[in-house]
């Protein structure tokens, strides 16, 4: 057991496999660990370097592993496929992390803390029940559009229909169909508490984190994107530039290109689709915003508008923003809007 460096650990419910390789690369190790069993043995254990798969509950492990003194790893899944060899079992996952661990130019996930976890969580939990409303809505819509009771487009314009709904002398609706819909207008309603509920908690912690304070301060950014960005990114610095978070956002052209010759295509959609989706939305609020109020807008935005469709124009304003994220994270300044 002290001829370990190296631990590639495949996370999984119940059985988790590890695979010990020494300094030279070679395995010396390989076993299969219970949940309840793979704290005490890596206690065991002299400092090694543990790899894991970036995945739901790698967070946790990894902030266990580490108060037991290891240096722990997460390596995104689509970097670790290439090692697998032949077919593809728990064993064989374990191996190709250690290899993938041990490669000088593998790139990792950082560790993100229970704060962070934690903000997400209220991200995650927030964006269910919004679809959840969204579903409950259109079927609103459908439903009451079957008797000939329409309400114009708009989310606020749902509250057209609800009064129809409510209302037991409108003669629009039989009684049966307002019974349920009558149901489908509580649960719109209970959920769209939920939502303020949410809200309320994430503008507590945005008020406590100067990071968040100085992103809403970006056009574009509120304090939905602030404190999503500040609890997804965490340490600016691991980019090493603005454009390399805009890569990991996956805001960047696809490249299919060789021979020297360059093809790029549409955006990679790499990352995180959450924050891609806030930056993108962000940018198009400010884009109409400015053509309601007829302000001077960049020569920049000008130019691009001319010559570009309009979604083209917003994914390269969310670029835009998400390399002033980089710069104002990683240098801690404030946003300095352009003369």
């Amino acid at each position: 057991m002290t001829d370990i460096t190296t631990i590639g650990l495949d996370l999984a419910k119940t059985v988790f496999q590890v695979h010990g390789a020494d300094k030279d690369g070679r395995p010396v190790l390989r076993k299969k660990l219970r949940r309840g069993h793979v704290l005490g043995f890596f206690a065991g254990l002299p400092a090694c370097r543990i790899g894991m798969e970036a995945c739901g509950s790698a967070h946790y492990w990894a902030r266990e592993l580490q108060a037991l003194g290891h240096d722990v790893q997460l390596i995104p899944p689509q970097y670790v496929k290439p090692f697998v060899k032949t077919n593809k079992n728990d064993a064989c996952d374990a191996e190709a992390i250690c290899e993938a661990l041990l490669r000088p130019t593998m790139r990792f996930a950082p560790v993100k803390s229970t704060e962070q976890q934690s903000v997400l969580m209220l991200h995650r939990a927030r964006e269910l029940l919004v679809r959840q409303k969204t579903m409950l809505v259109n079927a609103l819509r459908g439903h009451c559009g079957e008797f000939g009771v329409v309400a114009p487009q708009g989310a606020s314009r749902v509250n057209d229909l609800i009064v129809v709904i409510e209302d037991p002398n409108d003669p629009q609706l039989p009684s049966l169909a307002r019974e349920a819909l009558g149901s489908l207008v509580e649960q719109v309603k209970a959920v769209q508490a939920q939502i303020g509920i949410l809200e309320k908690r994430l503008m507590v912690w945005h008020r406590t984190s100067d990071a968040s304070r100085r992103l809403e301060t970006i056009p574009g950014v509120g304090v939905i994107t602030a404190t999503a960005l500040v609890a997804t990114i965490g340490d600016a610095s691991q980019f090493h530039s603005g454009r390399q978070l805009a890569a990991w956002l996956g805001l960047v052209p696809r490249q299919y290109s060789s021979g020297g010759k360059e093809r790029l295509g549409r955006i990679s959609k790499h990352g995180d689709g959450y924050l891609r989706k806030l930056l993108v939305h962000g940018a198009r609020s400010v884009l109409l915003w400015s053509r309601h109020r007829k302000d001077k807008r960049s020569a920049w935005l000008e130019a691009l508008l001319a010559r570009r469709p309009v979604n083209v124009v917003l994914v390269a304003m969310a670029n835009k923003t998400a390399r002033v994220v980089w710069a104002m994270l990683s240098r801690g300044e404030t946003f300095r809007p352009v003369a």
